[in-house]
Parts: structure tokens; sequence; C-alpha cells
């Protein structure tokens, strides 16, 4: 019986070692191919620019992902894209991720969208920015004023600072209205960890303070 009793132990604490070395390996796995993936939608938008970006490791925790979200991102990794109109960066909640024209369900799988009839990133106006509350722009909730938020564009980079962070309802599209200032508003939905469709929307308001534009062409 001790003998037996022996044997199942062995076998127990092998099965259990083989189950985190897998679990491991899944995991180094996913992360690698969530920063390649990113990297190289970043570095498609670095070869439409006039001047090379020196594009840093492209960001994203997706620990603070749900699963769901991180299963559909996955998915898109196979779907054609179409080259990034911007990137985004963060640097308060460590994100740096591209900006794609439109916000169809797909396209916010993939990356962040420019909200259609808002200014385009780099120009003057309300430039609206939408992402997922459990993917990309899981990060929002810990924005407050004062932070600061660059997006690159084709023409230069714009560094925008947080006035301030609201919660609206959903047919409130007032936060979307044009500025006289180059302003830039984030849009997410709203409770972060709402299980099923969120009610509200967390705002996130910046207005621009400096801008580097790019003073050559290659």
């Amino acid at each position: 019986m001790e003998l037996t009793r022996q044997r199942f132990f062995v076998l127990a604490e092998r099965t259990a070692w083989a189950i985190g070395v897998i679990g491991l390996l899944w995991w180094g796995t996913h992360h690698v191919a969530a920063r390649i993936a990113t990297r190289q939608d970043l570095a498609r938008f670095a070869e439409q620019r006039t001047i090379p970006l020196a594009i840093k490791v492209a960001k994203s925790d997706q620990s603070l992902w749900s699963v769901g979200r991180i299963a559909a991102w996955q998915e898109t990794l196979a779907d054609p894209t179409p080259p990034p109109i911007a990137v985004l960066r963060i640097p308060k909640i460590g994100l740096e991720v591209p900006v794609l024209s439109g916000t169809a369900e797909r396209t916010l799988d993939r990356a962040v969208g420019h909200i259609e009839d808002t200014a385009e990133p780099g120009t003057d106006g309300n430039a609206g920015i939408a992402g997922h509350r459990d993917g990309f722009f899981r990060g929002l909730k810990d924005v407050a004023p004062g932070d600061e938020i660059e997006l690159d564009t084709r023409e230069g980079t714009d560094v925008y600072r947080v006035e301030r962070t609201l919660v609206v309802d959903p047919e409130d599209v007032s936060v979307l209205d044009p500025t006289t200032v180059r302003a830039l508003t984030l849009v997410t939905c709203y409770p972060f960890y709402f299980h099923g469709s969120a009610p509200q929307r967390f705002i996130v308001r910046a207005v621009r303070v400096e801008s580097r534009v790019l003073a050559a062409t290659r």
C-alpha cells in the first residue's frame, strides 16, 4: 500500500510539472505573437511616413485583457489589414497601438479605430479614437488629467495633455463635436469590468500642447 501511494504522488508531481511547462510555453508563445503582430502594424505605418519613425517595441499589456478579447484579437492576425493612419502612445499605461480607419468590430479587435466624421489624426479639430474596454483601452481606467498622450501621423508627432475624463451615455455624442483647437477624444465602453454589453461610455479628452513636425523628406 505504501509503495502504491508513493507511485501515485510521484506520478502526480510529474503531471503537475508537465502541465506547468506546457502552460509557460503557451503563455510565452502567445505574448511573442502579440508583440510581433502589433510591431508589424507599427512598422507598416513607419514605412509610409516621409521620414522613418524610430519606433520602440510595441507595448500592450494583455494580462489585463479578457480571455474573449484575446481570442478575438488572435483571430484577426490572419486578416489583411489596411495601413495604420497613426500610432497612439500613452506612456503612463505603457500603451503603443496602431490607429486604423473606422470602428468596425474586426478593426477594434485588431487595434484602435478612428471614428468617422471626426477630424483626421494630425489635423485641426477633434479627432475621435475608439477602442475596446477589455482590450487595448483597458488601461484608460488609470489615465488622469495631466497625463500625456502622443499621436504619430505622417506629418509628425502631436503631444496632447489630458484635460478631463468623464462618463456619458451612449446617446451623448456631444463629446465628438468639432473643436476650434486640436483635440483628441478617446472613447471606450464603461464600466471597464462590466459583464455583458456595457451601459455607458468612458471618455478621455486631451488637447495638443506640442507639435513636432517632420522637417525633411527622404
